[in-house]
């Protein structure tokens, strides 16, 4: 599990990346259990993710509507497959708006940077 935390900073809102091998749904339900173990996971706002798997793509917003979609998009213009990646926000107190997106995108270029 490779775990990027406070690499965005918005208006209050901070964001982290993690993201792991994942090839199949129990595995990405797994991923997501293990990473909040870490209590300041638990709390967070949003753990949007996504992952794409040789059955198909897998993604969740968390309520983050249309995260989990740009997460999805990014990994398959990548062509990265089996591997899940989650973008984690706490939320600020100040609506991003449309940079919201921005960072989500940001979180998981760094993020797949990083691999």
């Amino acid at each position: 599990m490779l775990v990027l935390e406070n690499i965005i900073s918005d208006r209050g809102s901070r964001y982290a990346v993690s993201g792991g091998a994942c090839a199949s749904e129990a595995e990405a339900a797994a991923f997501l259990k293990e990473l909040k173990r870490r209590k300041k996971f638990a709390r967070a706002t949003h753990n949007t993710w996504a992952c794409l798997l040789g059955s198909g793509p897998l993604k969740n917003d968390d309520g983050e509507s249309g995260a989990g979609m740009v997460i999805l998009r990014m990994l398959e213009r990548e062509n990265v497959t089996n591997q899940i990646v989650v973008v984690t926000r706490w939320y600020g107190g100040k609506h991003l708006g449309g940079d919201r997106f921005r960072h989500v995108q940001e979180a998981v270029r760094q993020y797949l940077e990083a691999l």
